[in-house]
């Protein structure tokens, strides 16, 4: 094998440790930011809370077996780097923008029965004997938190069989799943939508409810897609009858166990806001909310004991490692000071420099006063990089006189009306959602005539850009819109 000596050259970038560390708080919220601060002073001894004062007990060698064993002689650092107070900067975490007669109350809760334990309730009440509770339970551990089944029984079958050993056929599940069914509330158990609206139906008396089941039951697909002439025509009523029978089945609840949701789930997460905005004296005063937000510092009494370590000429190999463990942990606790006064500062920028962008927004709360706006300008005017604007908006809330909104809020696109002003296509949004709202519901807007009523408001989009708006406000086409 013939060997050759190359010489390549390459440009690499490479992030240190340090800016990792920025870059990964800066994406966090704050009530996250809360639990990453308690981590690392968990972690690091030497990072303390302000307002404590602690006393440094242990002796220099208990330090000895915390790091392998190196030769600190080479090392290329002096001390007076890390035990000269001046050099270690405190900042303070925390902005004191609360009076001490401001009055906070914390609302205590508890959590009820949960859906499942509901049902379980229901199921030991039942005649079923030993067998089929157990597997009327392994039927309820497959309801989802809507109530409803969402495996087929064959599955669930194959599932007993593998699991726990034992062949129960599909019609034996059906007839347990049948008794489930009359468990509370109505239309639990249900495979499907139309399956919960007979259940919750067949509970209901009246000519109404029998008409509401026989348009469920034969006529499910018209009834989806609102062909109401098709129903009205093949049960030979009149519309006012169909009107009041389509009313019976909007009143039923399309999701039974909804309200035995938990409410500690994801969606009903309490949001805190990162910023707060204010108006004092007529003029905008922005803030980061810190309210949870503890003030860090470095251990006083590390860095004396450093200092003694070093002052110390004929220091034994364990004090040594001692050394070099705690210079470890002085310069992560003052990496990681930095990186949280950095973050205030880039959240700070970042938000002040949306606020002056949006600022007819933010003093009347006009959705109409939004300007276009992308991660581009916002990085332009703060001569950062994109990503780190992205990382600043993304997650982050801010509450304002009028509300809380998301940061990503804020960005939107732009086009230009035929005058050749430019408007943000939330603008656009809003127009098409209040035409809507103001439609005809016998006779629904379409997209095409969407696109006229928008053209003659200056605004020249087409029907597809129409659509995919319409789309992004989560509103159906204009058959589904259709009303009796």
């Amino acid at each position: 094998m013939e060997q050759k000596l190359t010489l390549q050259q390459k440009l690499l970038q490479k992030l240190s440790p340090q800016q990792i560390q920025v870059i990964k708080l800066l994406e966090i919220p704050t009530m996250q930011l809360e639990q990453r601060i308690k981590k690392e002073l968990e972690e690091n001894p030497v990072l303390e809370l302000e307002s404590d004062s602690p006393v440094m007990d242990d002796d220099p060698s208990d330090f000895s077996d915390s790091d392998e064993n190196r030769d600190v002689d080479n090392e290329e650092f002096s001390m007076e780097d890390y035990y000269e107070d001046e050099e270690i900067p405190t900042y303070k975490l925390n902005t004191n923008n609360f009076s001490k007669d401001d009055k906070y109350e914390d609302v205590p809760f508890s959590v009820g029965t949960s859906f499942n334990e509901f049902l379980s309730e229901q199921l030991s009440l039942s005649e079923l004997n030993e067998k089929e509770q157990q597997l009327a339970e392994y039927i309820l551990g497959n309801i989802d938190d809507d109530g409803y089944l969402r495996r087929d029984l064959v599955s669930i079958s194959d599932d007993l069989a593998f699991n726990m050993n034992l062949d129960v056929p599909e019609e034996e599940l059906e007839k347990i799943l049948k008794v489930i069914q009359d468990f509370d509330p109505p239309g639990v158990g249900a495979r499907d939508l139309r399956e919960s609206l007979i259940l919750q139906l067949d509970r209901k008396e009246g000519p109404d409810y029998k008409l509401a089941k026989t348009i469920v039951k034969d006529f499910f697909p018209e009834f989806t897609k609102k062909h109401y002439d098709k129903i009205r025509s093949k049960l030979e009523i009149s519309e006012e009858e169909l009107k009041d029978g389509i009313n019976q089945v909007l009143k039923l609840n399309p999701k039974p166990g909804s309200s035995y949701s938990n409410p500690l789930n994801k969606s009903n997460q309490h949001i805190v806001p990162d910023f707060i905005l204010e108006i004092v004296d007529g003029e905008l005063s922005l803030s980061l909310n810190q309210r949870n937000v503890p003030e860090l510092k470095v251990n006083d009494a590390y860095q004396e004991m450093l200092k003694t370590m070093s002052e110390n000429q004929k220091a034994k190999k364990n004090d040594k490692e001692a050394l070099l463990f705690v210079k470890q942990k002085l310069d992560s606790a003052k990496w990681f000071i930095d990186a949280i006064h950095q973050r205030q500062t880039t959240l700070l920028l970042t938000m002040s420099e949306i606020i002056s962008f949006q600022k007819e927004f933010f003093q009347e709360g006009d959705e109409a006063k939004l300007k276009p706006m992308i991660l581009k300008d916002i990085a332009e005017r703060t001569n950062l990089d994109i990503s780190t604007i992205s990382r600043v908006s993304n997650s982050k809330y801010i509450q304002t006189h009028f509300g809380i909104y998301p940061l990503k809020y804020f960005f939107s696109e732009g086009m230009q009306k035929d005058d050749g002003e430019e408007v943000s296509t939330r603008e656009i949004k809003k127009i098409l959602k209040e035409c809507i709202e103001n439609e005809d519901k016998r006779k629904p807007l379409t997209d095409e005539k969407l696109a006229s009523i928008l053209k003659e408001k200056s605004y020249n989009i087409a029907r597809r850009t129409v659509a995919k708006y319409r789309e992004q406000l989560d509103i159906p086409v204009a058959r589904l819109r259709k009303e009796l």
